[in-house]
């Protein structure tokens, strides 16, 4: 099984759940990693700033050594410490004189800046520590304000469903129980909220055959309304002998919901196409990395070794070549 993405509890009057998420969907999309041809290595991505690209407000100054030791860089009238505002997209002319566009380069973690586009153009930044301040913290309560009909919520509202367990406790499985029975009776949801990795979630928990089930549920606010799309087309006039063709043909394709009729037949087809494949040849080992992977006596014996050939090697170039095979041949004889 799982892990548990969140533990807690569902708050139901004065009753108290202790409960467990576990993600009820496991998405099979086959993913690729990138790789070079020509090398044969794998593409990986960096944090760059490329020359081309206009910066879209002020840069800090860069700080010398000197500066970053000097506190005389704190004054109060220095220039470089003047508020300016620039809008997304502005001109680099207005930038000060002195500025002069940044090299490429790759971007330290500590660098980086989170940025967002006002309505009214501007570029605002914020840091980490300002978000730090209303980030909602982690909640250990789902908390039940109300119940409504299923059949009232429209399924766009659904964003990621989890399957809700019971505590470990043995003691938690008869309030799940009476939970689940309850809500599986009267037909109805449970509206609640929660936090869930440091987001807030609206959610709806209704009730399966065995298990509860936990909704996440989009906000009001982030569902668009289908008319900004279709306009008035679901109003246009049809003739009442249409209207009951099409009747027909919805009763004539009427059936049961069995999902596992429903495969997805694109992804079958890319495993048997990556399964027919011949692996691709691996790459030579290097002889730098066999040494690296090697005990510290193996690399010291290498090198004993090739010290060995070398000096070898010098004493042949000099006159002594004949000397020392006449004692080689002696000490071979001797033994």
């Amino acid at each position: 099984m799982k892990q548990a993405v969140w533990t807690g509890s569902i708050s139901f009057g004065l009753v108290n759940i202790p409960v467990r998420l576990y993600p009820a969907t496991d998405p099979k999309d086959v993913r690729f990693h990138l790789y070079d041809r020509r090398s044969g290595k794998r593409v990986r991505y960096e944090r760059v700033t490329r020359v081309d690209d206009a910066p879209l407000f002020l840069p800090e100054p860069s700080r010398s050594a000197d500066e970053e030791t000097d506190d005389s860089y704190e004054d109060a009238d220095d220039p470089r410490d003047e508020p300016r505002s620039f809008r997304v997209g502005e001109d680099t002319a207005s930038m000060p004189r002195d500025w002069a566009p940044a090299p490429e380069r790759t971007v330290d973690a500590g660098d980086i800046v989170r940025g967002f586009s006002l309505p009214s153009g501007d570029l605002v930044t914020v840091s980490d520590e300002e978000l730090d301040v209303i980030t909602p913290s982690r909640s250990r309560t789902i908390d039940i304000e109300e119940f409504v009909q299923l059949s009232e919520i429209d399924p766009i509202f659904f964003d990621k469903s989890y399957y809700v367990a019971p505590g470990r406790a043995s003691a938690t499985e008869k309030p799940y129980a009476l939970l689940l029975q309850a809500m599986r009776s009267a037909g109805m949801v449970a509206i609640g909220r929660f936090v869930l990795r440091t987001r807030p979630h609206l959610v709806a928990i209704r009730a399966l055959e065995n298990a509860l089930v936990l909704e996440t549920l989009f906000f009001g606010d982030e569902v668009r309304r289908a008319d900004e799309v279709v306009g008035g087309a679901g109003a246009a006039s049809v003739s009442e002998r249409e209207l009951k063709m099409a009747q027909q043909l919805v009763r004539a394709l009427s059936t049961e919901w069995v999902p596992e009729k429903h495969a997805d037949v694109y992804r079958n087809e890319l495993l048997e196409l990556l399964q027919r494949k011949s692996p691709a040849l691996p790459a030579p080992q290097q002889e730098a990395s066999s040494a690296a992977a090697g005990s510290p006596v193996d690399d010291l014996m290498a090198m004993l070794k090739a010290s060995v050939e070398a000096a070898k090697a010098r004493t042949s170039s000099n006159g002594y070549s004949s000397v020392t095979q006449r004692r080689g041949k002696r000490a071979r004889g001797s033994a």
